[in-house]
């Protein structure tokens, strides 16, 4: 039995499995970074062991260290979770060699599948379906497009697709470097890439003494740069043919390595609603609650009592209705992606399942799995995920509805996430109607990340108040209720009246009531929309008839106070909570609809600006400043004095377990290279300096 288990991962999985560990009555232990040293999963094991330094081949790469961290806590097993060392036969070795149970699959199985090129001759053998390799040197036009990828690996490490055979040969050596820094091995392959193909997966469970769990379907076709934003279960719009097909296919892929534990095989499924087998995962995987909320159970606790020896019962649970998870990070997908770092002031995404990871009816359909809460900080050293959202409902369409309910609302002060672009893919029409494929995130970006629609009643209008006599009002109102440009105006009037009463002598400000502290004469307070960088100036005036709001003649206000602002919008009632921090950055809250349909953004970060600007913030024109904090990993065939083209890449980052590439902000002459190989750089250091 397993009284003590060592966790050798961090951050969401490693609170996701110390929470059954708490209901299995199994003490916790792990091992922490610098960065980690007050991360929630440090404080919240029963024992941590420091491991030196911030980067992962530092620290939770370490086997050796992570091995002694075990023992030294008295720990008698290890559990992987996912990432880092998960899929590393190697650690495995180590671990059971040291005495300690292994939490998962046998060293040889996880050896078997842990090149992609081997595992594929291997599954031919077994009779599993897959695409056939392609020789990069025997390539030919009519072999296009492919897809370049890592042997060792995944998550979209050492990735490339390829449109034209010119291409291949940089694409090829593009993608080895990639892969030799992510996972130390530069080994690659090309294989056909299927246009509009999903990404389907069967969670697969097995014991030792032979029988093995096919536990239905999973979609995780909603992608960005090869990793998984979107997933559910089960896999919708699957003939069931073709579901019962992948279940056949990923239980011979288990027998035919031995397989232990919970792992997953993973489909790309066609179009023509053919299955191809792309791999094996031999750990958990990151979408494993929506499998846990259907089957209604917990798949850490069965990964304990398999590596105990027990057995499985003869067949799994039934499945019973339908659970969709979002992976929140913090990025900004209008930015390429952009991984964010800084405080999480605020973090609070409504009621969720209290503690229970694997309830099939979540008391409020929903549960977060996290790794960060109120006053942790995001480091730039590791993946930019927050947490995942997963709601359970007797339908999709439910499930889909409950879960972009939740992400609306939720009240998240921080660095820049992906929640709106998460609200907005899940209520997409074609979402909704399950048409999906891999490339579903990158055709629709724009209108996932560009301005939401406008308000349903552009507060009385510009053409009601041309009416009402105030044409320069109307001009200014027409010129600022472009698309989701209601919904920020109104958070930035909003911030100034909350600013007003935090300056008022009695701190607050009521109306409809029996006093009234309020200023007569215009006020003025400019914001900067984040991360945007729009500005936008709020004019208004507190009289006896009410609020007289520039370029907002429909708004009334009904009360203000320094954290809440109501406001009567065309006679609907708006309550924006304003939270105001130390630096200056203001959010400002607003329930759905926030002033408009849905999709429009219901949060707003803005910074006040002074009235004067600091001329000691400018930068040289056509300075490239680093969008993040990272190390350059190598730079691009181009010297001082060359002539660039806006848009040429000149050099990469590694931040975030991603790569970015930064490119020349415009055409000119490249005056100054001031990166390096191997160079550490903060956000906002000067790389380059491009001239016209």
């Amino acid at each position: 039995m397993i009284t003590t288990l060592f966790v050798a991962n961090r951050g969401e999985i490693a609170r996701r499995i110390f929470r059954t560990c708490r209901e299995l009555g199994i003490a916790t232990a792990t091992g922490y970074s610098d960065a980690d040293a007050n991360a929630p999963h440090t404080r919240e094991a029963d024992a941590a062991v420091h491991l030196p330094g911030n980067a992962p081949a530092d620290t939770y790469l370490r086997a050796d260290l992570l091995v002694k961290a075990a023992l030294a806590c008295g720990a008698d097993a290890v559990h992987p979770g996912y990432g880092f060392l998960s899929e590393n036969p190697d650690f495995a070795r180590a671990v059971i060699d040291a005495g300690l149970t292994w939490v998962g699959p046998p060293p040889a199985a996880i050896a078997a599948m842990a090149s992609k090129t081997r595992a594929k001759e291997l599954m031919a053998g077994a009779g599993v379906p897959l695409l056939a390799p392609v020789r990069p040197e025997e390539a030919t036009e009519a072999d296009l497009p492919l897809l370049v990828k890592a042997a060792a690996g995944g998550g979209g490490r050492g990735m490339r697709l390829v449109r034209e055979l010119v291409a291949l040969p940089g694409e090829m050596k593009a993608a080895s470097v990639e892969a030799a820094s992510a996972f130390g091995d530069g080994e690659v392959f090309a294989e056909p890439y299927v246009e509009r193909g999903r990404h389907v997966e069967v969670q697969i469970l097995a014991d030792a003494h032979g029988t093995v769990w096919t536990l239905g379907t999973r979609d995780c076709s909603l992608q960005r740069r090869h990793q998984k934003v979107i997933e559910e279960a089960p896999a919708p719009a699957l003939p069931d043919a073709l579901r019962a097909a992948l279940h056949e296919a990923a239980a011979q892929a288990a027998t035919a390595i031995d397989y232990r534990g919970a792992g997953t095989v993973e489909f790309l499924v066609s179009p023509q609603g053919r299955g191809y087998f792309l791999e094996v995962n031999t750990r958990l995987q990151v979408e494993h609650p929506v499998t846990e909320c259907v089957h209604g159970l917990d798949l850490v606790a069965w990964q304990l009592r398999v590596a105990e020896g027990h057995p499985l019962p003869a067949a799994p649970p039934e499945p019973t209705g339908h659970a969709v998870e979002a992976r929140l990070y913090a990025e900004d997908p209008a930015r390429d992606w952009q991984p964010q770092t800084g405080l999480v002031r605020r973090f609070d995404l409504g009621p969720t399942t209290p503690t229970g990871p694997a309830q099939p009816l979540p008391p409020a359909g929903l549960r977060v799995d996290s790794g960060f809460g109120a006053g942790d900080t995001i480091s730039p050293h590791y993946d930019p995920m927050l947490a995942k959202v997963i709601a359970w409902a007797p339908t999709r369409a439910e499930a889909v509805r409950r879960l972009a309910h939740a992400l609306e609302r939720a009240r998240l002060h921080g660095p820049v996430t992906n929640r709106d672009l998460l609200v907005r893919a899940l209520r997409h029409p074609r979402f909704q109607a399950a048409d999906l494929d891999t490339g579903f995130l990158d055709r629709h970006l724009t209108e996932l990340t560009g301005p939401a629609p406008g308000g349903v009643a552009e507060v009385a209008g510009p053409g009601q108040a041309e009416e009402a006599g105030a044409p320069e009002e109307a001009a200014r109102a027409e010129e600022s209720s472009g698309a989701g440009g209601l919904g920020v105006r109104l958070a930035a009037l909003a911030a100034a009246l909350a600013d007003g009463c935090g300056r008022s002598r009695f701190g607050g400000t009521r109306y409809g009531g029996a006093w009234r502290n309020v200023p007569s004469q215009p006020q003025t307070r400019t914001y900067r929309s984040e991360p945007d960088g729009t500005e936008h100036e709020v004019r208004y005036r507190l009289t006896r008839a009410g609020l007289d709001a520039a370029g907002l003649p429909g708004v009334r206000l009904l009360s203000a106070a320094r954290d809440l602002v109501v406001l009567d919008v065309a006679g609907v009632r708006r309550t924006l909570a304003v939270s105001a921090y130390e630096d200056g950055t203001v959010y400002v809250d607003t329930p759905p609809p926030a002033a408009g349909p849905p999709g429009q953004p219901t949060a707003y970060a803005l910074t006040p600006l002074p009235r004067f600007p600091d001329p000691s913030a400018r930068t040289e024109p056509g300075s490239l400043l680093a969008p993040m904090p990272g190390t350059v990993i190598r730079l691009a065939d181009v010297a001082e004095g060359d002539a660039v083209r806006a848009g040429q890449p000149l050099l990469w980052l590694e931040a975030m377990k991603m790569e970015h590439k930064i490119t020349a902000p415009a055409s000119g002459t490249l005056t100054a290279l001031r990166a390096a190989p191997g160079q550490q750089v903060e956000v906002g250091a000067l790389l380059a300096v491009v001239s016209d």
